[in-house]
């Protein structure tokens, strides 16, 4: 942590800090690597050094943001502690390699191929998945900066990331718990055209069912984010309607 806080605060020696620095990834287990190490293994095609941030290891193993990398054996920097959200942002380099988060913008992973056995994550949408997106786009416009179908999801319905042009979220998170921003950026929720959760939300013709469904996937990727719904009473009721429709559908039939 040390070393990491001279890597934000020392410019000059900065390169030689990131050199002796140490870092858990997705490829370490329970060790640690070097940047050099992390270069030296890049896949073909890869543009840059890819890093997560957050409060746990375990909390960034998990996250939904990493299935597409992983799908394409793509190391990602685990970066736990809080420090990881300031100085990573504003160096520059490693080695002529760029430094970029996970959960901003679009994920550029087009370039990489998939690991043998692992399914490609870019099919297109089908009409009826892209009507459900437009849909949602409208109903939560009040709360996201777009909704649009995810490369990076493999297992997960949905994500959360910053816009193209946002902050870091783990990032935006410290600075407004530390009084330093007080409005937050609106994210962008990123779906899985491929999910079968996906693909039997957009076939419900009930507007308030489908309007209720945008809305639980919202909240189920705030929560997958670390977060909680913005609000648990509507959280709860919209769960409940969509529960007891779904049983009433159940007992018809």
């Amino acid at each position: 942590t040390v070393l990491k806080e001279g890597i934000y605060e020392d410019f000059e020696r900065r390169q030689q800090l990131l050199g002796l620095a140490r870092f858990h990834t997705t490829a370490s287990g329970e060790g640690v690597r070097t940047l050099k190490d992390y270069v030296a293994e890049m896949k073909p095609g890869q543009e840059a050094i890819y890093y997560i941030t957050g409060s746990s290891l375990d909390q960034l193993r998990a996250s939904p943001q990493l299935e597409g990398f992983r799908a394409r054996g793509i190391e990602v920097l685990l970066l736990a502690d809080p420090v990881d959200s300031f100085w990573a942002p504003n160096v520059q380099d490693f080695e002529g390699r760029g430094f970029k988060s996970v959960t901003q913008g679009l994920a550029a992973l087009d370039k990489v191929e998939p690991v043998e056995g692992q399914a490609p994550d870019t099919a297109a949408a089908t009409p009826q998945v892209e009507a459900f997106i437009a849909f949602a786009r409208t109903a939560l416009e009040s709360e996201l900066a777009d909704v649009r179908v995810s490369n990076r999801l493999t297992e997960s319905a949905v994500c959360l990331v910053a816009a193209d042009d946002g902050l870091d979220r783990q990032l935006e998170k410290l600075l407004q718990g530390a009084g330093r921003l007080q409005t937050a950026a609106r994210p962008v929720l990123e779906i899985n055209a491929e999910s079968r959760l996906v693909q039997s939300i957009a076939a419900i013709a009930d507007d308030r069912a489908r309007a209720d469904a945008a809305w639980l996937l919202l909240d189920e990727a705030r929560i997958l984010d670390g977060d909680k719904p913005s609000n648990p009473r509507a959280f709860a009721d919209r769960l409940s309607r969509l529960f007891e429709q779904a049983l009433a559908t159940k007992a018809s039939t």
